[in-house]
């Protein structure tokens, strides 16, 4: 499943590089990386923080902006279990999502607010209390949030944290290329009948082009969505599929990976990149055409809080319908001063293009958000792959079934990067000595990638996916969305064969892996449901 660059000849040890060793490594910054890393240094485990970014600031976690479930007012687990079974359309893990109710608030409390000391927003007219929202499909306000940029709240307290934590090493701007495997790497021939494990991962030097093999008693991956994959999405560029794509490729199991949740409200403008947080309805804000009417009000009950799957195919079959570019969000009737206040995020970044959301109505669009498939996982954080963890959006707990409900990625992020750093970290206290086994060294190639081909490549990817495997399919449509990405697929192949190694062809060659992952899913799941939207 993995390339021919890693050889086996006695020559190629000539291109060893210096390797890192060490108890836990950890891949990538957001929270679940963060909070893993936390939890397993705090436990005593020497651990590997790898990104490939230089800030935090290209997580998905950072850019969050309505806020992370925590405990409201006559709220209970089981409420809180009630509502994400029924968000996430009979495809939820029950167990998982008992496991998040119960322990969730709890390390909310614990971690961010006593531990981190996050700053969350109080009420107005009660300071000593929090100032909870409710946001679509939520049966109470529970929702804790530092005004509409509670994600770069989080991520900047937790990240300063990281970086001066003794037992933690941060690595920046260095890319993951291939999860090392035993039955892979090892140049002991006879390594092939040993069960299957992943002991690291080959990484990219950005500012040197030197690979280097950084080894791990257990790896962690928490790298993050794949929102890139499509035309239009709220994710920053780093969100490529990555993670899912080297999992993949070293054996390990994927699911649910058809379930790619579209965002109903981005903002329609340039790249289409900026979310406007489903918070702002939960405040009130309405759904409406160019002449103002409600036009949810007649594709659900709940109107403009309907679950994300069905508002973004309302707005999306609005558009259809009418010929018209976008739909609006209104929150003129809303107070000026709540507004700026509360979305100061959304109001400046809105204000910078020329629109004021306390007086303009906010173009809309749907856009790719978030991947409620990926890497299988346990209530641990364990793969199908021994040594090998996934946490946050890179994985699949079963929490989020066919559809996620708001505001649970972030307290998901938490919950298991917390109990996989916990657990790993004792499995390597415990444990006995890890099997390292001799691995061969790398195999450079030359030849410079040219960014325009780069470019062009991921057009085609984006466009492609976005017309054939969005949020309406068909056969036929996922049928051409096959034969156009496997195709690409093997050219890219070639070409990652004879270039010299960058981020951005390594994000490519991912990336169209993760496409097609997504498009084989589509394709075997004939039923309609939550987010997966079939009109055959």
């Amino acid at each position: 499943m993995q390339d021919g660059r890693r050889i086996h000849t006695p020559d190629a040890l000539a291109n060893k590089t210096s390797m890192d060793q060490t108890d836990i490594l950890v891949l990538g910054s957001g929270l679940g990386g963060c909070a893993a890393a936390w939890s397993a240094a705090e436990r005593g485990a020497q651990v590997i923080m790898l990104t490939r970014a230089h800030n935090p600031e290209q997580s998905n976690s950072f850019w969050a902006q309505g806020g992370i479930v925590f405990r409201g007012k006559d709220d209970s687990p089981q409420l809180l279990e009630h509502d994400i079974l029924e968000a996430g359309a009979g495809l939820c893990n029950p167990g998982a999502v008992r496991l998040l109710a119960q322990e969730g608030p709890r390390l909310v409390q614990q971690v961010l607010i006593d531990g981190l000391g996050i700053e969350f927003d109080h009420s107005q007219e009660n300071p000593s209390s929090w100032d909870l929202t409710k946001e679509a499909a939520h049966s109470v306000p529970r929702i804790l949030h530092a005004k509409d940029q509670t994600g770069k709240a989080i991520e900047s307290a937790f990240f300063a944290r990281i970086a001066n934590h003794p037992r933690i090493r941060l690595l920046r701007e260095l890319t993951a290329v291939d999860l090392l495997t035993i039955s892979h790497h090892s140049e002991d021939p006879v390594d092939v009948y040993k069960p299957s494990a992943c002991f690291g991962v080959y990484a990219l030097e950005q500012s040197s082009g030197k690979i280097i093999p950084i080894l791990a008693r257990e790896t962690i991956l928490a790298t993050g969505g794949l929102g890139r994959l499509y035309l239009h999405t709220t994710n920053p560029r780093g969100a490529r599929g990555d993670g899912l794509a080297m999992a993949y490729r070293a054996g390990a199991r994927a699911v649910n990976l058809q379930y790619v949740q579209f965002h109903p409200t981005t903002l329609l403008h340039g790249d289409g990149s900026f979310l406007i947080s489903e918070a702002l309805r939960g405040e009130g804000a309405r759904l409406v055409d160019k002449k103002g009417h409600q036009f949810m009000n007649s594709v659900h009950p709940e109107g403009s809080l309907a679950p994300r799957d069905v508002v973004a195919r309302g707005i999306y079959q609005h558009m259809l319908e009418t010929g018209e570019p976008c739909a609006w969000l209104d929150a003129t009737h809303i107070p000026a001063e709540t507004l700026r206040t509360r979305f100061p995020g959304i109001y400046q970044h809105c204000l910078g293009l020329g629109i004021d959301i306390t007086r303009d109505r906010i173009p809309v669009v749907p856009a790719a958000h978030y991947s409620c498939g990926g890497i299988a996982v346990d209530e641990w954080g364990c793969t199908s792959l021994e040594r090998l963890r996934a946490v946050g959006e890179v994985a699949c707990t079963g929490v989020h079934g066919a559809n996620r409900l708001g505001s649970t990625s972030l307290l998901e992020c938490l919950v298991w990067g917390v109990r996989s750093g916990e657990h790993a970290a004792d499995l390597a206290a415990s444990g006995g000595p890890a099997y390292f086994p001799r691995i061969a060294g790398w195999r450079y190639e030359h030849e410079v990638a040219d960014p325009a081909l780069i470019a062009q490549d991921w057009l085609t990817i984006r466009h492609t996916m976005w017309n054939y495997v969005g949020l309406i399919r068909s056969a036929k449509r996922l049928a051409r969305a096959r034969e156009i990405l496997q195709e690409l697929q093997l050219e890219i192949s070639h070409f990652y064969q004879r270039a010299a190694l960058s981020d951005g062809i390594i994000g490519l060659r991912n990336g169209i892996e993760a496409a097609l992952l997504i498009t084989q899913a589509a394709i075997e799941c004939r039923q309609s449901r939550g987010c997966h939207f079939r009109v055959d």
